[in-house]
């Protein structure tokens, strides 16, 4: 029988952070109130990898496609790598992740977007892929770029790509962001300094890893998930993980 994980609910930030000003309206007034899951939440549906299309972990490529486009997304192109584990490095195989990001210039393909940068016609700026049964996974797009949000002013988000990771159900899902290595924007950013722990942030932190570059053609990073565990990934919607 293996020891028990206990949680650390210190390696997440409180929920009421001034700081990162939207929090100040979204954070719970109440105490919180733990639910039973039911069948809706335990039961289907089953992601299967026979379900995506080839291009869809190819951010780069999958958006100009669709539109008929013969182009290629515009930008630094990478490709970001991994393993979804849990805390004793057991792979967790067949999981979906979705991932979501801003263009090149750090602009969004969304309505309500409205940053002076332009769009890139040839990037929609999202994807997904599965793990494998070893829990890798990879993408392949182009580096995003920062941008001015309305915090407190106009502060500066780092350039970042949001992850979501389904188990076996829609609602068991989580959320994340991972940053790049060297960034100067993370330690500024107001979202990332309501995390109080340095190894939590560094956990955020996409490494270089150029022992996987594709010469003449991508960069590459590697993003480790950890779902569970006293060393797990901070997911913004879901604190003790999966």
């Amino acid at each position: 029988m293996t020891d028990y994980m206990r949680r650390d609910r210190s390696w997440h930030p409180p929920a009421y952070t001034p700081g990162y000003k939207t929090s100040v309206l979204r954070s719970p007034k109440c105490a919180l109130l733990s639910l039973d899951q039911g069948p809706a939440e335990k039961s289907g549906p089953v992601f299967k990898a026979d379900m995506l299309h080839e291009l869809d972990n190819d951010l780069i490529r999958n958006y100009a496609a669709a539109t008929g486009s013969p182009g290629e997304a515009i930008g630094e192109r990478i490709i970001v790598h991994g393993r979804v584990m849990d805390e004793t490095g057991r792979p967790v195989p067949r999981t979906l992740l979705e991932v979501w990001q801003a263009n090149a210039g750090g602009r969004y393909r969304h309505r309500n977007d409205r940053y002076l940068a332009p769009l890139d016609p040839n990037f929609g700026g999202c994807g997904r892929c599965m793990s494998d049964d070893e829990g890798r996974y990879f993408f392949r797009t182009i580096k995003p770029g920062p941008y001015p949000w309305p915090n407190h002013g106009s502060d500066w988000r780092p350039a970042h790509i949001h992850v979501s990771i389904f188990g076996e159900a829609f609602a068991q899902r989580l959320i994340t962001q991972l940053y790049f290595e060297g960034d100067p924007l993370i330690p500024l950013c107001p979202i990332v300094r309501t995390i109080r722990d340095d190894r939590a942030i560094e956990q955020l932190v996409a490494k270089l890893d150029m022992g996987e570059m594709r010469s003449f053609d991508c960069l590459v990073y590697r993003f480790d998930i950890v779902l569970r565990g006293r060393q797990q990934t901070f997911f913004e919607n879901r604190p003790e993980g999966m």
